[in-house]
């Protein structure tokens, strides 16, 4: 089971950043942008340093700068997606959303020169295949929200490649205190600038900053962060695409939304993705095995 550690932590961050399209719809029918980006983070920050403060004494230099560095391109991410959803559909913004699941091994090869593994690049193309089928209507354009999309898309990538790098070497929960602090008083400092600080709130306004504060950045950024200990970046990226799988299924849960046939295969391709990228070292060894006794 301990093989499988960061594959599991990668899964459960997938299921509650799948829940989280729903809470941020929801959230924009009560908050602006930057208000729910703002109270998101700073109530993440809060608890996160509750539970975990003795993690607190592992906060570095080295910590604070990696941290600093995450945190900033995690709420730019995050505003610029919320953003997109104004402008484009939210099956549109998951899908180019998703296109970092390419993005980061072209990111580990061009920075890193880490060789293209063609398992993981097949598996990422079915991926994107998938999420195209579980979320794309017929009349696909692009449009300035699909544009905000994919440079999230892009901003989420270097997330995933340096949150991988950097749990390397630093504790991974002091790694997360940090890069949700950052987050938070970027939030806030854009709260204040922009004349943001709401005069009324409603309850549902407040349990949907609780929900994504709680389940969607602590319970998803704690488990991605010690997750990606253990498991690669590129196969990371194919994990976390399931978000939009879980999406989908919470939608039809929740929302009662129509679940058709194109979205059942894209569900299937997504699953399948992730199952070619976890068997690769099999076919690699019974390649090696095939080979030693012939």
């Amino acid at each position: 089971m301990s093989k499988y550690k960061g594959e599991l932590f990668m899964l459960i961050t997938a299921l509650v950043w799948g829940s989280g399209f729903i809470g941020m719809a929801v959230g924009l029918e009560h908050w602006t942008v930057l208000q729910l980006m703002a109270f998101r983070f700073t109530l993440a920050t809060i608890l996160i340093c509750l539970i975990f403060h003795k993690k607190l004494k592992y906060i570095s230099k080295s910590v604070l700068w990696k941290g600093a560095v995450l945190g900033t391109i995690l709420f730019a991410g995050f505003t610029v997606q919320t953003y997109g959803l104004a402008y484009t559909t939210v099956s549109k913004n998951a899908f180019l959303t998703a296109i970092n699941v390419l993005i980061v091994p072209v990111i580990a090869y061009v920075i890193y020169k880490r060789k293209f593994d063609r398992y993981e690049i097949v598996a990422a193309c079915m991926a994107i295949v998938g999420i195209g089928f579980l979320s794309l209507t017929n009349d696909f354009t692009m449009n300035f929200g699909d544009v905000l999309s994919i440079a999230c898309a892009i901003l989420f990538a270097f997330d995933i490649f340096y949150t991988n790098v950097f749990v390397k070497t630093e504790d991974a929960l002091a790694l997360t205190i940090v890069q949700l602090a950052t987050a938070s008083v970027l939030g806030l400092l854009g709260v204040f600038t922009l004349g943001e600080i709401p005069t009324t709130v409603t309850a549902t306004g407040i349990g949907i900053i609780f929900y994504l504060a709680i389940f969607c950045t602590c319970v998803a950024y704690v488990c991605q962060n010690i997750g990606m200990q253990y498991a690669n970046p590129t196969k990371s990226a194919i994990i976390l695409s399931m978000e939009s799988l879980f999406g989908t299924i919470f939608s039809v849960i929740i929302l009662h939304e129509l679940l058709t046939g194109r979205m059942i295969f894209g569900c299937f391709l997504i699953l399948m993705a992730v199952i070619f990228a976890e068997v690769k070292p099999k076919f690699k060894w019974s390649r090696r095995m095939d080979k030693l006794q012939s």
